[in-house]
């Protein structure tokens, strides 16, 4: 999990699917480029000409590490934290560079999963998955000009259907271990001279721990997550393409507080989490292919409800119509543009049944003036229903120095956040006079490469401002917008380093300063955060790999413990398909908080195997 730029061949993922690109623009080729990356431009760019900043988790990281969840691969990310609630599908809270999840634009194979009838929208981390899931691409900065509203920190891009080979293949992977844990998956992928079809079906069942750290009752979780992506080739200029994803959760979790009232305790609550989403499009290019164009329209589906101490039901649906041009005006100039429409709708047992629709348009230019330098520059204007219009704007650049391995590399944009449909129109609480959140960002870094490009660092220092900020009145009992700034500031330090063909090496530092628009430092952020992996293939058949998250000043109504994660996997491999493999979370059995008066999971054992096979 780090940021790469190892070469890779060229390849067709459903990144360029999720993001609405026409497959002729990324047919595989017989040379190999470095690490093609599709979110920060929503057009296929080699990673060492992109301004911004990027990381990317591969296919190969998700099974050398073999961790159930998203949120397990993307905390060992430079500058994101995850902090759940008492263990697997307890609610989580995702922050990225200092800024919190409805600041973070998220898309699962294209679609925008964040929910609308939640308080602040944003994605359901603690029931993504990682066992359906090829690549994960994330985006740093205000990507406002790209992706509207809620790309205030960045844009995190999950992909699940990668590079399918002609034919037809098998995959299924099963796990049993500590806390009653079982999972297990199928999954079919299909190549054919036309097109390709993927299908994954997988769930997890686990009787867990105790979500209350003073509580004594296990509280469970249960989830079955399907995906199936499709593509066909009708010609040479246009495709047809249509994903979608279900998600059923379960989840138990503690609300109670017994005296002294300070403490959580344990209760009988639970929640039910219901997530039906699709969409389906068109890929078509004009003048010899110079002209790419995608049109899509998708739907996402929310339905959720608790069981607890303050019951409710919420039901939230986003429709959604895109169009994305790439237009090739010369060998040193691409220019990029689209178009989009949502609506929105929430319906709560809260007294909630509105909805609200945004569009917007955007035109961005990519060039090449001389080969080492690319640099971008994009513009955006959205129109809402209740507040009116907002415009966004980035810049970035990248340049690199062949003779010393060297890359300087920088990103200035702007963001916004609308007003929820609960900020709005909550009884008691909304207001329906609410502006959107606002933000700048800067990043700027120097990547360097050595040993040939075994070895690759990089240093980048980064800015966040969100201004704007709507809080909550005590005395009208509104949501309002408040004075003040929430201010973050950091730096990030990454390292890969192949040290042999059987060893690699890969770690992180951030350091991250955030503050609230009164002053108040930023709970729930580490100050210090390091992250380590190895992987090392002792033998023919073995595989080791280990990952380590060492976390230092944190507070969360007073100071947490500082603590050091360490989870190992060792892996038998009896043919290229089959793997049998042994792994341990937490293997130092650190007692620590992410989350105060919530519990993590101790020192914990599983056992699994994984095989592919065609018929």
């Amino acid at each position: 999990m780090h940021r790469t730029t190892r070469s890779i061949p060229l390849f067709l993922s459903v990144s360029t699917l999720a993001l609405g690109l026409s497959a002729s623009a990324i047919n595989a080729q017989d040379f190999e480029l470095g690490t093609i990356v599709v979110t920060p431009n929503r057009t296929p760019t080699e990673l060492s000409k992109v301004g911004s900043t990027v990381e990317v988790v591969e296919k190969k990281e998700i099974e050398e590490q073999s961790l159930p969840l998203v949120i397990d691969y993307l905390t060992l990310l430079p500058g994101i934290n995850l902090s759940p609630q008492g263990g697997m599908g307890k609610n989580t809270t995702m922050i990225m560079r200092g800024a919190r999840g409805q600041y973070v634009k998220t898309l699962y194979n294209g679609i925008d999963i964040s929910d609308v009838s939640a308080p602040t929208p944003q994605a359901s981390f603690a029931h993504l998955m990682a066992g359906e899931v090829d690549r994960i691409e994330v985006l740093k900065g205000s990507q406002g000009m790209l992706y509207g509203s809620d790309a205030i920190a960045g844009v995190v891009n999950i992909s699940t259907l990668g590079g399918v080979q002609m034919g037809v293949t098998h995959s299924v992977f099963g796990e049993a271990g500590s806390n009653k844990t079982f999972r297990g998956g199928y999954a079919l992928d299909a190549g054919f001279e036309r097109g390709q079809f993927g299908f994954s079906l997988s769930g997890v069942k686990t009787d867990g721990f105790s979500a209350a750290a003073a509580g004594t009752e296990d509280d469970g979780y249960r989830n079955v997550t399907g995906t199936i992506n499709g593509r066909f080739d009708a010609s040479e200029d246009l495709s047809f393409f249509a994903n979608g994803l279900f998600i059923n959760g379960r989840t138990e979790y503690d609300d109670a507080y017994p005296a002294p009232l300070y403490q959580l305790g344990d209760s009988d609550a639970y929640s039910t989490y219901h997530h039906y989403a699709g969409r389906v499009g068109a890929d078509f290019k004009l003048f010899d292919g110079r002209l790419s164009n995608t049109v899509s329209a998708q739907i996402s589906d929310i339905s959720r409800k608790e069981y607890s101490s303050y019951p409710g039901t919420y039901d939230g649906r986003r429709v959604k119509l895109d169009y994305l041009g790439s237009l090739e005006v010369s060998p040193m100039l691409t220019v990029n543009f689209g178009a989009d429409w949502e609506r929105n709708h929430a319906e709560t047992s809260a007294g909630i049944d509105k909805s609200v629709s945004m569009g917007g348009g955007w035109v961005e230019a990519v060039a090449t003036p001389v080969d080492p330098l690319t640099v971008t520059l994009g513009l955006r204007h959205d129109e809402h229903s209740t507040y009116g219009g907002y415009t966004t704007w980035r810049a970035t650049g990248s340049y690199r120095f062949e003779a010393t391995g060297t890359r300087l590399h920088s990103s200035v944009g702007t963001g916004f956040r609308a007003p929820s449909l609960y900020e709005l129109y909550a009884p008691f609480y909304g207001n329906a006079d609410l502006e959107p959140e606002t933000s700048v960002s800067f990043d700027v870094g120097v990547e360097q490469s050595f040993l040939d490009g075994r070895l690759t660092a990089d240093l980048t220092y980064f800015m966040l401002n969100i201004d704007d900020f709507i809080g909550y009145d005590p005395v009208t009992y509104q949501n309002i917008q408040t004075e003040g700034t929430i201010r973050t500031r950091g730096v990030e330090a990454s390292m890969a380093y192949a040290v042999t063909d059987w060893f690699d090496l890969a770690g992180s530092y951030t350091y991250t300063k955030a503050t609230r628009p009164d002053g108040t430092r930023e709970v729930r952020i580490p100050r210090h955060d390091i992250a380590l992996s190895a992987v090392v293939r002792p033998a023919e058949k073995w595989e080791i790999a280990a990952t380590g998250k060492i976390a230092l000043d944190t507070v969360d109504g007073g100071e947490l413990d500082d603590y050091f994660l360490l989870n190992a996997k060792v892996a038998y491999k009896p043919t290229e398909n089959t793997e049998l493999y042994l792994r341990a979370e937490n293997i130092l059995d650190q007692d620590y908080q992410v989350v105060r008066g919530y519990n993590t999971q101790g020192f914990s054992v599983f056992a699994g195997f994984k095989a592919k096979f065609a018929p």
